[in-house]
């Protein structure tokens, strides 16, 4: 069985030995899914599992005044859903597509199905959640103690993470609801960080110019969860 190449491809994926691929690859089927697509809302039977290869899906934290705030994001290092793997679950969160997504989906059942057979992808299960536990619970304490300056830092670096590219094309409202804050403390914000040299922001565009700057900005959290997952989850070569 022919294994997926390194390049642009999911971590979890790629890290499976040949057999275990082999039982999971004649289920996948590769997606392009555009930006701002809604993948589950709170109580959606999880019935399809995303591996990404490139891009970013959100999970928003819904409140029922309709206000929301970003928990985590998922990227080529994890997937979505992945909990499905283990028996039938319901999504706690919205799961929306935040930037042009390209990723490997396949049935819940059929990746249960695999997960019974295959050790190793029970402990990827077990790790990826752990990991994105400790992203959410994070991101908590980001979100309530530090300044909305460093966590759009922090927030940009996670993305930059996740994507092939410097620019990211970001509406001002799908960024003030992942910072939970007003569309004009995100255009304040941005153009403070413009002036600074480590951003170029234009209306729906942001440039990531100076990332060392930018990692100088941001709060400690990015690192925190930086290091969680790399502790985590396999390191591909």
């Amino acid at each position: 069985m022919q294994r997926p190449s390194t390049a642009l491809q999911n971590r979890l994926l790629v890290s499976l030995p040949a057999e275990d691929y082999g039982l999971i690859s004649p289920h996948l089927t590769q997606v392009d899914l555009e930006r701002g697509r809604l993948l589950y809302d709170p109580g959606d039977s999880i019935d399809t599992v995303y591996f990404p290869h490139d891009g970013v899906i959100s999970l928003m934290t819904l409140m029922e005044s309709g206000a929301a705030i970003e928990s985590a994001t998922i990227g080529p290092e994890g997937a979505l859903g992945l909990t499905a793997a283990v028996s039938p679950r319901q999504s706690l969160s919205r799961a929306i597509v935040q930037t042009p997504l390209k990723a490997a989906r396949i049935g819940a059942a059929q990746l249960h199905e695999t997960w019974e057979k295959s050790p190793r992808l029970r402990q990827l299960v077990d790790r990826h959640n752990e990991a994105l536990f400790g992203h959410a619970i994070q991101s908590v304490a980001c979100n309530a103690l530090h300044s909305v300056e460093a966590r759009f830092c922090r927030w940009l670096l996670t993305c930059h993470d996740r994507i092939s590219s410097d620019t990211l094309a970001l509406t001002q409202e799908f960024l003030a609801d992942m910072l939970g804050v007003q569309r004009t403390t995100v255009t304040a914000v941005a153009r403070s960080l413009q002036e600074k040299g480590v951003i170029r922001y234009r209306r729906g565009v942001v440039d990531i110019i100076d990332r060392p700057g930018l990692e100088a900005l941001a709060c400690e959290c990015y690192g925190v969860i930086h290091r969680t997952y790399e502790r985590l989850l396999p390191k591909i070569n």
